[in-house]
């Protein structure tokens, strides 16, 4: 009888399962993606922006890094919001919001007269951004478990697209039109995005998580008509309850309820249940922003002439050395995704973070030592940056997978917020403790991040790899 009622009914894993990864998840990773790339222009866009603005309106070092600094700050902010709407009020809804808080700001700074417009709109700008990984969440919900995590690393690949193109438009732009049409074409993707949402859909595994399963039906019947599949015969149910449960759950501790809506989002994270994998994904996200964007960051302070009393100096007489370096050290990720996607399936989650932060430790060690030469120091940035972008994305990806669907945008955004308090450090140690000499301080703060980050990834209880997705923890 048991076994009868088994085949009349059928969850939302197996529906996914049967309908695949066709044609309806490509266009769901493209827009995820635009998304993400879209993100990936208003980030880079400071390396070029900000030691042009030093110059055009006589900034101090400080002055330069609070560039940095305020949109981070914005990210710090907009990172928990964005969890919160998309949680509660849907993840298509917070797709919207994110779309016009990014595209607006961002057009804006274009006419901006000043340095403190220019703080304030660049933080509006980072306001926005900081909703981006709410695009990678709601693509994961459309995703099949099997080989998730290499879809994950394929969508991530389009912020390091994003990466090269401004790297590139910054070489042609900034040189000939200069730093305000840079800014005005670099929100094109933000703007994509928004004139595109409206062939968005909402997550199915988000209706279901609400109880809304007819609604959830109805997406998942027009998947199966875009990729030419069928549904399980039966009836879908909402699979709140699974052996996953326990599995998710800290050893030695108990379950929790789940909580419905509001702030309350933001307790279960730091529940019994949940609180040593929320404590552990924070630190980790926070060295991760540091060790990535002060990368990038590092690759311009070496790259500027300001620099060129420093130890290593990485500068030539004109502003292409920066565009250059920029652009090789973000050819770095595309080495680093292949590894990752490679790895992420292969080795699992928990295993791949901790040899990349040890071949990172490594690469950055050399920087320790005085006068080296140009290339040496862009092949050790290079292969810095390729191994941080290889663990950033495996960590949102296990970050992600480890939190249920009820506060899963919650738990991405939370950690992704405390990862900005890394990011706006991050500017204070690659640039003024660079352009003070203070080179060896620099890298050997960099070292200790990288270390007390690999350690919290060996504390993770569990690995994620080829487990399905949970959507409640309930008693």
């Amino acid at each position: 009888m048991a076994r009868q009622e088994e085949q009349d009914v059928y969850t939302l894993d197996e529906a996914l399962t049967s309908l695949g990864f066709g044609k309806f998840q490509y266009l769901v990773l493209c827009y995820a993606g635009l998304g993400s790339m879209a993100e990936a222009f208003e980030i880079m866009i400071l390396s070029f922006i900000g030691p042009v603005l030093r110059s055009e309106w006589e900034l101090s070092p400080t002055q330069e890094s609070l560039i940095t600094t305020v949109i981070f700050a914005g990210m710090l902010i907009g990172c928990y919001y964005w969890g919160f709407i998309t949680d509660n009020y849907g993840r298509r809804n917070g797709l919207l919001r994110i779309a016009i808080v990014t595209a607006v700001p961002a057009v804006l700074t274009t006419f901006c007269p000043n340095y403190i417009w220019f703080l304030a709109l660049r933080m509006m700008v980072g306001f926005g951004v900081g909703g981006g990984y709410v695009y990678g969440s709601w693509l994961l919900e459309f995703v099949p478990s099997k080989n998730r995590g290499m879809w994950m690393i394929i969508y991530y690949a389009y912020w390091t697209i994003g990466t090269i193109l401004e790297a590139l438009l910054a070489m042609v732009i900034m040189p000939t039109l200069g730093w305000r049409w840079l800014l005005a074409l670099s929100s094109i993707p933000s703007f994509a995005a928004l004139f595109l949402y409206i062939f968005t859909v909402e997550s199915p595994r988000y209706l279901c998580a609400k109880g809304r399963i007819n609604d959830a039906y109805d997406i998942l019947r027009k998947i199966a008509e875009v990729n030419k599949t069928e549904l399980p015969p039966g009836m879908l149910v909402s699979d709140e309850v699974t052996d996953l449960n326990e599995e998710l759950l800290s050893p030695g501790e108990n379950k929790t309820s789940s909580f419905n809506s509001g702030f309350s989002s933001l307790l279960m994270l730091l529940s019994p249940s949940l609180r040593r994998n929320t404590l552990l994904i924070w630190v980790v996200f926070i060295g991760n922003t540091f060790s990535y964007y002060g990368i990038i960051l590092l690759t311009s302070q070496f790259s500027s002439e300001q620099s060129r009393h420093s130890s290593v100096a990485l500068y030539m007489n004109n502003d292409q050395s920066l565009y250059r370096n920029v652009l090789i050290t973000s050819l770095a990720e595309i080495p680093g995704l292949l590894i990752s996607a490679i790895m992420v399936e292969k080795g699992g989650r928990k295993f791949t973070m901790a040899l990349m932060y040890i071949f990172c430790i490594l690469f950055l060690l050399p920087l320790l030592m005085s006068r080296l030469h140009e290339s040496l120091t862009t092949t050790l940035l290079f292969g810095a940056r390729m191994l941080i972008t290889a663990n950033f994305d495996i960590s949102s990806v296990y970050c992600r997978e480890i939190y249920p669907t009820s506060v899963r945008s919650t738990g991405i955004g939370v950690a992704s917020s405390m990862g900005r308090i890394g990011a706006m450090i991050s500017p204070i140690i690659a640039v003024q403790l660079i352009r003070d000499s203070h080179q060896m301080a620099a890298i050997i703060f960099f070292e200790a991040v990288l270390v007390l980050s690999a350690t919290c990834v060996l504390f993770f209880p569990i690995e994620t790899k080829g487990r399905k997705l949970i959507d409640t923890l309930v008693v």
